[in-house]
């Protein structure tokens, strides 16, 4: 060990001695070169087209970034909380999905009381999604929790004031519509970012094997009187067009027919009017006429003969066969 001119002492290794000052120097250079590295990588953030980013500085919100390459303060002045906003996510109440696809049954969840005092297992589906980043990050520790919470409670409260052939049967649309509207009005109140999306009854069965084949024989039933409903409704659509068309012909047919008759009358009034005028300009004649004609018809192919009245002869003074159209 030596001692050099500038105060520091330098060992040898052989005849090189160590310099501590330089060895110094190009420490300082790699620590603050790796700061500028760690500072440069540190600076820029990427957010997926499913989030948004709320960016804080020193823990306040300052902005709120959307999809794309972003710049931010480094060493913690700056931070960026990534959120997935555009994501549906599930809550499962009643039973839990496993990752092979198996569900288990959960039954302090799915176990309520209707309305008519009947005990029935009901199984709920809810998707939500968060709406606003910064409240779902700040407003509350933790929005999930208070949501299932709220959710479990609500459908409670419906199926509390429902009865028991409403939960089981036709009545399950309008408790999951019941459920939503109320959430959603709650959580407008909490205001904790969160936003339902959808409320699904899975599953609703009786807690016993009897009452659950009563059940399915009711709602056997209901299906069957559709059925037979739908299978009415199409042999009505089927016949009352072919009915329809019949009554419309009905209706031209009898007005052709009453048509026929006006025309048939007013004919006839045409022919007793030319008559009458006949009749008025000779009397005589036409009586006779008449009597020819009526007698023709009533006594077809008789050959008509004027007696004198000498008793003795009768002879033909008329040609009344051809006046009357005889042969």
């Amino acid at each position: 060990m030596q001692y050099n001119s500038s105060g520091f002492y330098s060992y040898s290794s052989g005849n090189k001695p160590v310099d501590f000052k330089s060895m110094k120097k190009w420490i300082i250079i790699a620590v603050v070169a790796l700061i500028l590295i760690i500072g440069i990588v540190t600076c820029f953030y990427t957010v997926d087209d499913k989030q948004q980013a709320v960016v804080t500085t020193f823990g306040k919100v300052t902005d709120v970034t959307d999809a794309g390459l972003h710049f931010k303060l480094p060493f913690g002045i700056q931070k960026a909380h990534k959120v997935d906003v555009n994501v549906y996510q599930k809550i499962e109440l009643g039973y839990t999905t496993a990752a092979d696809g198996s569900t288990a049954t959960n039954t302090s969840e799915s176990t309520m009381i209707t309305g008519d005092y009947n005990i029935v297992n009901v199984d709920f589906y809810v998707e939500y999604k968060i709406s606003d980043p910064v409240q779902y990050l700040f407003a509350s520790t933790a929005p999930e929790t208070i949501l299932r919470n709220l959710i479990q409670s609500q459908v409670r409260n419906v199926v509390g004031s429902s009865t028991v052939d409403s939960v089981l049967t036709d009545g399950k649309e309008n408790i999951q519509m019941q459920v939503k509207e109320l959430v959603t009005q709650i959580l407008q109140e909490y205001d904790i970012g969160l936003t339902l999306v959808d409320v699904r009854i899975q599953d609703a069965e009786p807690p016993t094997q009897e009452v659950v084949e009563a059940f399915k024989a009711v709602e056997t039933a209901k299906q069957t009187a559709e059925a037979v409903v739908n299978e009415a409704k199409a042999y009505e659509n089927a016949q009352v067009p072919a009915a329809e068309a019949q009554a419309d012909q009905l209706r031209q047919n009898a007005e052709y027919l009453k048509q026929k008759r006006i025309n048939e009358a007013i004919e006839a009034v045409a022919m007793f009017e030319a008559m009458y005028q006949e009749y008025v300009e000779e009397p005589a004649i036409t009586r006779a006429r008449m009597y020819y004609e009526a007698i023709s018809k009533i006594l077809p192919g008789v050959k008509l003969y004027i007696n004198t009245g000498d008793g003795e002869t009768v002879d033909m003074l008329l040609p009344l066969e051809s006046l009357v159209g005889g042969n």
